[in-house]
């Protein structure tokens, strides 16, 4: 069967009214095939394994078991949080793969992507938003625990919908790699709980160091591959990079609304939807497809930034609704006071 070829595979049919044309299985799997050094693949692969470890025992510290136990006895936000995060994201992600007409190894890109849990960029998201952190932690300990049923499960499924796309998806590598995540994310757990004290400091060092890493990671990378790093810049890429994570906060806000969680788990659930674990997703897909993979695996990159604007921009509008909200009541309190004072000198006249 034949498969489109990305945009930047010729930029002279940008112009063109139709710019995809058909490619063999062979030819489409050497555009993506990187550049990079051996010695550099390695380096790079190396580093996105042990700053994803570090990650995972971060998060894990974030986890308590008495909360967790607390919201298993009352069920209703998780199930709803789990349900949007599962629900919402490999669906959006299925949606825009077909919209955009993606050849296969990029649908696969964006599926997984879409697949993955929360990561723990969405619990600093839901503060900065006054969210319920309970709930977010326990949503982004959920879906990370689920993801490893979840994720193969909605894959196998959506992956349905495209042709000879089963092939291309190592089921098994993904299922190891969510295996090996778990082990870290326990340790974090047990060290929140035998050893608290030192939680909040090993969280705010694994959150420092995924955020330099990323940065790491894109630099070693385009010096790797060069201007391939391009693909995944491609207007297809860029648009559904910017309306994945849009449409899961809006959804996300919408199901827990319908729901009638308060206002504090609404804003949790949307943050909890939309923040995907870019840096499992991007290890996955370095480790579980080298080498046909290329420098797509930097897509979730580029997505992770992409959403973290975007909940920059609804956070500025938040606080810019809080203050406006706060100056008129304090406009207008004083007033109401006055009258409900003079009503009551009247009434005593």
């Amino acid at each position: 069967m034949a498969y489109t070829v990305y945009l930047f595979s010729e930029p002279d049919l940008w112009q063109n009214d139709s710019f995809s044309f058909n490619m063999t299985t062979a030819n489409t799997s050497s555009v993506y095939r990187a550049t990079m050094s051996p010695v550099m693949d390695k380096a790079v692969n190396i580093l996105m394994i042990t700053v994803l470890f570090i990650t995972m025992v971060s998060l894990g510290c974030t986890m308590e078991v008495s909360k967790i136990k607390g919201h298993i006895l009352k069920p209703k936000g998780v199930a709803i949080a789990v349900l949007s995060q599962y629900g919402i994201m490999p669906l959006t992600a299925f949606c825009l793969a077909k919209a955009f007409q993606l050849d296969e190894m990029t649908a696969v890109v964006v599926l997984i992507c879409g697949c993955c849990p929360g990561g723990n960029l969405s619990n600093i998201l839901a503060l900065a938003l006054q969210g319920d952190m309970n709930l977010s932690i326990l949503m982004t300990s959920c879906s990370t625990l689920l993801a490893l049923g979840m994720m193969p499960l909605l894959l196998y499924i959506y992956c349905q919908g495209f042709a000879d796309l089963q092939n291309s998806v190592p089921y098994v590598d993904i299922v190891i790699s969510l295996v090996m995540i778990l082990i870290p994310c326990g340790a974090g757990i047990l060290i929140n709980y035998y050893r608290p004290q030192y939680a909040k400091t090993i969280t705010k060092v694994g959150l420092t160091i995924m955020m330099l890493s990323i940065l790491a990671v894109g630099i070693l990378t385009s010096i790797g591959v060069g201007g391939s790093i391009l693909t995944v810049l491609a207007p297809p890429l860029m648009a559904i990079s910017v309306l994945m994570p849009l449409i899961g906060y809006a959804f996300g806000y919408i199901i827990s609304s319908l729901f009638r969680l308060n206002q504090a788990e609404r804003r949790t659930v949307a943050m909890e939807t939309g923040c995907q674990n870019i840096q499992l997703c991007s290890t996955i897909l370095k480790i579980a497809f080298p080498p046909t993979i290329g420098p797509l695996f930097l897509f979730p990159l580029v997505f992770g930034t992409l959403q973290l604007l975007e909940a920059l921009a609804l956070i500025v509008l938040f606080r810019c609704h809080q203050r406006f909200t706060k100056k008129d009541k304090e406009t207008y309190q004083p007033a109401a006071a006055e009258d409900t004072l003079k009503e009551h000198c009247e009434g005593t006249v």
